[in-house]
């Protein structure tokens, strides 16, 4: 099965399920950026509930910009903020300092472009996993493309799809699991069992 999706800043898990369900995989590069996406948002499970952290884009609306060119606005420092989200977050989740080191080069390296930190993030993970996920990038763009399963609406924030299987997160017993989040809360929470708890879900949109 050809599929199509966004790289994105610190997938979530449904964004990861088709990844692994797929069996070529291609990443759509050549659109025009858009905001409100997860393109530069990553969802995490937070004391207070589920929390979003930002990847700050110099974007203007007005003028379009492939995604490709779309720069980060290194000058606010959301490296340092987001890397203290993830330890309030999960430092006593199981694994968490199991993958930290992996992911550090996304925290201490200065990415100009918020596409090249999207590939990074997905190198890493997929590093740390040990998965065997060796993406395409597309070069031109299609609207319907064919003989291709297009899951490129999960970059959609508003995009709804099955709540998941429900597995044990840090904060669970003060908000409830919540579903969907990045694949970082599966991965700290889950560890090993991640590639197996990915296998089992059934990508369904609502």
């Amino acid at each position: 099965m050809n599929t199509l999706l966004y790289p994105t800043c610190f997938p979530n898990i449904v964004h990861f399920c088709a990844m692994l369900k797929a069996d070529v995989l291609n990443f759509e590069v050549s659109d025009n950026y858009q905001k409100q996406s997860y393109r530069n948002r990553v969802e995490i499970y937070g004391a207070n509930g589920k929390l979003a952290l930002t990847v700050p884009v110099s974007y203007s609306q007005k003028n379009r910009q492939y995604y490709k060119d779309v720069k980060i606005a290194n000058e606010e420092q959301w490296q340092q903020l987001h890397l203290k989200s993830l330890l309030s977050a999960y430092s006593m989740s199981p694994f968490f300092e199991f993958y930290i080191d992996d992911l550090m080069p996304l925290f201490e390296t200065q990415f100009d472009y918020i596409l090249d930190f999207n590939l990074k993030c997905f190198e890493l993970l997929v590093d740390a996993m040990e998965l065997d996920l060796k993406p395409n990038l597309t070069e031109t763009f299609s609207k319907s493309p064919e003989n291709t399963t297009d899951y490129r609406a999960l970059v959609k924030r508003n995009t709804k799809v099955k709540v998941l299987e429900p597995y044990t997160q840090v904060f669970t017993e003060k908000h409830g699991f919540i579903s969907n989040l990045s694949i970082l809360d599966l991965l700290f929470n889950e560890g090993p069992n991640t590639a197996l708890y990915l296998k089992r879900q059934d990508i369904v949109l609502i």
